[in-house]
């Protein structure tokens, strides 16, 4: 299987490649050339099989011969035998035929340890076996830096520069980022927004000859890796709820769309959805574009949900590809709109093919608190304003009573402890062994947003561009 890019003008690349490179050289992100698929006899298989086991069925369609069956069974053990649950990824039911995917069972308390693990121990790997060292540069809205920090702190092939918006996150995630201690981490307080950190990353990218000093790499949900790591809970839980004999739907709260994206990653694989729903905040634009076939990004509005307040959602792109049956020239059209314009139009055909499977809608902050405080009173299980918003948006939804929906509780509520509280009126609290991480020092360093400033910083922390320049 080879990778290409989603404007079809940059290599074909590998597994192994296209997982190390992240972003495209021309800017656009890698999806398989061809999409495998399981049958119903192999997902059928799945059920009481350990999570990392259907991993490796899933992951293994999309591996090259860069990366040995055993090398993969073994990463994928090593990646979920620390989760705090023998599931890894179990469902909890909060209402008739609607259940919760607990996915904050992992180190940092989000749904980002699932993939961010793996994709670690992966990269360890293959970099081991070529003798090369990477330059990670990763933009977070939240969660996703506090994965990458626990999954490659102290890896020795590896120098990481996690870029966060200053003081848009909440103090949990934050210091899941800068209380590491790990000499080849570094977090970056950006005076910006999510989006604006998401831009500098990119910028990066397309910055060759900066890329090529640092041996710059990405693990964002730009990372094809990442994206096909994720779709294993959709196998999981589908499974345990029927599949294959029967179709499920899945409320995603989502921002970057990364998480959603996977899902569509498993229906093309082949599992049974009847619907994905795309849940957002107020920072509305997937929702809107669906309804609208407008895709046009706004100011970013802080909310109690700060993973999700973003109004470039990168990964759109890749499903703008299979809508356009793969033209990549449509897509770059649509991209340099973006550019120029900050604005594109879906064709009908292709609007009426992402509502084939994706429906969407908002939740504001007054809906968000109000599900917080239902379900608690209701199964005294806190929600975080994530999960919170997928659940309120699930509840707009008009859906068939037989199909089990599965909402996605994408982190553990005490990452956002004073929403929560604020919500419900209880406070909840850290698991016993993360509550020393208040008492940590933290290491941050400030910097405008500002690319220039940024790749300065890179620079002067890589150990790529240092051996480079020594050599």
């Amino acid at each position: 299987m080879q990778y290409i890019s989603t404007r079809g003008e940059a290599l074909a690349l590998g597994f192994a490649d296209a997982m190390l490179t992240g972003l495209a050289q021309d800017g656009g992100l890698y999806v398989p050339d061809t999409w495998p698929r399981l049958d119903a006899g192999a997902i059928a298989g799945f059920a009481g099989r350990s999570y990392a086991e259907v991993a490796v069925e899933i992951i293994s369609r999309f591996v090259d011969a860069s990366i040995s069956a055993v090398d993969l069974a073994r990463i994928a053990r090593e990646a979920y035998g620390d989760f705090r649950h023998p599931a890894v990824a179990p469902l909890t039911q909060i209402g008739v035929n609607t259940f919760l995917l607990e996915l904050f069972h992992g180190p940092t308390l989000a749904f980002k340890d699932l993939a961010m693990q793996f994709l670690a121990r992966l990269m360890d790997n293959v970099l081991a076996a070529r003798g090369e060292r990477r330059t990670i540069v990763v933009a977070t809205s939240g969660d996703t830096g506090g994965a990458a920090v626990e999954a490659f702190r102290d890896r020795r092939q590896v120098d990481l520069v996690v870029l966060f918006p200053h003081g848009r996150i909440s103090d949990v995630q934050r210091r899941m980022m800068t209380t590491s201690g790990a000499a080849n981490v570094s977090a970056v307080a950006v005076d910006g927004t999510f989006d604006d950190c998401q831009a500098i990353v990119k910028g990066m990218f397309n910055h060759h000859g900066f890329g090529e000093r640092v041996r710059l790499s990405g693990v964002n949900s730009i990372n094809w890796a990442r994206i096909v790591a994720q779709a294993v809970y959709y196998f999981t839980a589908a499974v345990a709820l029927g599949a294959p004999g029967r179709k499920v739907t899945f409320a995603v709260p989502t921002g970057n769309f990364g998480d959603v994206y996977a899902g569509y990653v498993a229906a093309r694989l082949g599992l049974g959805v009847d619907r994905l729903i795309i849940a957002t905040n107020v920072n509305d634009i997937l929702a809107r574009t669906l309804a609208t076939g407008t895709y046009e990004p706004r100011a970013v509005v802080p909310t109690t949900s700060p993973s999700m307040d973003i109004q470039v959602a990168s990964n759109f792109e890749r499903l703008l590809f299979e809508a356009c049956d793969r033209d990549a020239a449509a897509v770059r059209a649509a991209m340099a709109s973006l550019a120029q314009s900050r604005r594109f139009t879906l064709s009908s055909r292709a609007l009426s093919s992402i509502r084939t499977l994706f429906t969407a809608d908002r939740a504001d902050e007054d809906e968000v608190a109000a599900t917080i405080r239902t379900v608690k009173r209701e199964t005294g299980n806190f929600i975080d304003p994530h999960t919170a918003v997928a659940v309120a948006v699930a509840e707009k939804e008009h859906r068939d009573p037989i199909v089990p929906l599965i909402v996605l509780s994408t982190a553990h509520a005490a990452k956002f402890p004073d929403a929560v509280e604020a919500a419900c009126g209880s406070r909840p609290a850290l698991p016993e062994w993360l509550s020393h991480i208040n008492e940590r020092p933290e290491r941050i360093t400030a910097l405008p947003s500002d690319q220039s400033a940024v790749e300065k910083f890179v620079l002067a922390t890589s150990r790529a561009a240092q051996e480079g320049a020594a050599a």
